[in-house]
């Protein structure tokens, strides 16, 4: 059988794999403490439900058009304004099936055979298997802990060639939780942008921060910028509303026009009741925000302690997002419980088995020396499942 070249190069993800094998194990009545899914453990809150309920009862169960409900964008729009300075009309929104499908739309609107895209490491999962189905090559510029997980000015340029057409940014980061600062962002996307590249912006944590941070949106740099810089967001992180499907893109007008096309063609866009619950989530109360992100933060300075306190174990602390990713290199080539472990996807993958918790190894990130560790779960969990990955080591 020989299949698409699509098929063949594009991997599984390896967090929701994770996430499904711990769950096998969990169908056998084995208790497994799960870190791996990047979903919040809360529930949508209830005016967001309540406005999908009346969706359905008001008849709001049709198509709606491709690039979504007016109103929906009309609020995207005021969002965007008010949190970000970011003026766009309507017709500069593409709303999606989640902020993967945007990100995807965008990547095959700017992306031709051949291209380059330039991809800061440790990244998201998908990214690079985005790049692959556009035809395209990703390129990318690795960084440590020691650098904060951040790329600068200079490590873009060594990485550009003629070929160079996008660069992706992602911050606040997953998997590592790092943010940019505004000096940072300008530095790099200006630079960027003056090269003549495009950068896609994933902002879908823009709201889970810590610490006094302040989350900076690179498409208001300057004119240029507001041309080439495709900012993405959604709906799954902030207002734990995963399953609901929905993000969007803002950008150029001709970008978005031909992410419109393209997505014609593929989902035809948002559920119709969904956007209208995404309209209540931007305008309704942000109450459920705030408390939510409290207690991340709380489970955050937590997990971090616990994670440094284990033998070989090192971890940075995360200033966004829901994700600590500890440094495991210290573990490998010794024998943990009888078996000597090489890498992250050992170390993961004995932990699951053995002591029973689900992490996510490195390497799908780019960073085979780390694991992540989602704190997006009860307190309760983190403290039962950091003890037995502490115990566990410990032999």
């Amino acid at each position: 059988m020989t299949l698409s070249r699509i098929a063949r190069e594009v991997k599984t993800s390896a967090t929701l794999a994770i996430t499904a094998k711990a769950k096998q194990l969990a169908a056998k009545g084995i208790d497994i403490i799960g870190f791996g899914a990047g979903e919040p453990d809360f529930d949508t809150p209830e005016n967001i439900k309540n406005a999908a309920i009346k969706a359905i009862k008001d008849g709001y169960t049709k198509y709606t058009p491709t690039a979504g409900a007016p109103a929906l964008k009309e609020s995207i729009c005021e969002k965007l304004l008010k949190d970000n300075n970011l003026k766009y009309k309507p017709s500069q929104i593409i709303v999606s099936a989640g902020a993967k499908q945007a990100i995807l739309n965008i990547v095959l609107v700017v992306c031709d055979t051949g291209d380059e895209a330039i991809i800061p490491s440790p990244y998201w999962v998908s990214y690079p298997e985005m790049v692959v189905m556009a035809g395209a090559k990703p390129v990318f510029i690795e960084t440590t802990d020691k650098e904060n997980f951040k790329i600068t000015k200079e490590s873009l340029a060594k990485a550009l060639t003629p070929r160079t057409k996008l660069l992706f940014m992602n911050s606040p980061n997953n998997p590592t939780g790092m943010v940019y600062t505004e000096k940072e962002i300008r530095e790099i996307v200006g630079f960027a942008v003056e090269k003549g590249l495009y950068v896609i912006s994933d902002e879908i944590y823009e709201k889970v921060l810590y610490d006094g941070v302040k989350h900076f949106s690179p498409a208001i740099i300057n004119d240029e910028c507001y041309k080439k810089v495709i900012t993405v967001n959604g709906f799954s992180k902030v207002y734990s509303m995963t399953g609901w499907r929905l993000g969007y893109a803002a950008g150029y007008e001709e970008i978005i026009k031909a992410a419109t096309n393209i997505q014609d063609h593929t989902t035809s866009g948002a559920n119709s009741i969904t956007q209208l619950a995404g309209v209540e989530a931007i305008k309704g109360n942000q109450d459920s925000v705030a408390k939510m992100v409290s207690e991340f933060d709380r489970r955050r300075k937590y997990a971090v302690e616990k994670l440094n306190r284990i033998k070989d174990v090192s971890c940075l602390l995360p200033h966004g997002a829901f994700y600590a990713f500890p440094k495991v290199s210290g573990l490998y080539k010794r024998k943990i419980s009888g078996q000597t472990v090489t890498n992250s996807f050992d170390l993961v993958n004995l932990l699951l088995e053995k002591a029973h918790v689900a992490f996510v190894p490195g390497a799908p990130f780019g960073a085979d020396e780390y694991i992540r560790i989602s704190y997006a779960t009860s307190m309760a969990n983190i403290e039962k499942g950091l003890d037995r990955f502490e115990k566990f080591l410990a032999g």
